[in-house]
């Protein structure tokens, strides 16, 4: 079993009326952006990005992207990644 990590921005945002938002992307992996009314929420949606776009991926057989550059690296063995 191999895990793999991947960088998450999040950037402050704001709803069409003002109020705040968080927009998250996933720069290692092209087009997959969220939002949350919160960072803590913004990141947790990106999670659920993430693997929904890595799932497609192994559907369609195409690979995992590693790019440590743009924030995507994997490991060879399991691992837990601890976000604070």
């Amino acid at each position: 079993m191999r895990s793999h990590i991947f960088k998450v921005v999040i950037e402050e945002d704001a709803f069409e009326d003002g109020r705040k938002a968080y927009h998250a992307s996933c720069p290692a992996l092209p087009g997959c952006h969220t939002w949350g009314h919160t960072p803590e929420e913004a990141l947790m949606n990106a999670q659920e990005a993430v693997e929904l776009y890595v799932e497609d991926l192994l559907a369609s057989g195409d690979p995992i992207p590693v790019n440590a550059e743009l924030g995507s690296i994997e490991w060879e063995s399991p691992s837990v990644v601890v976000n604070r």
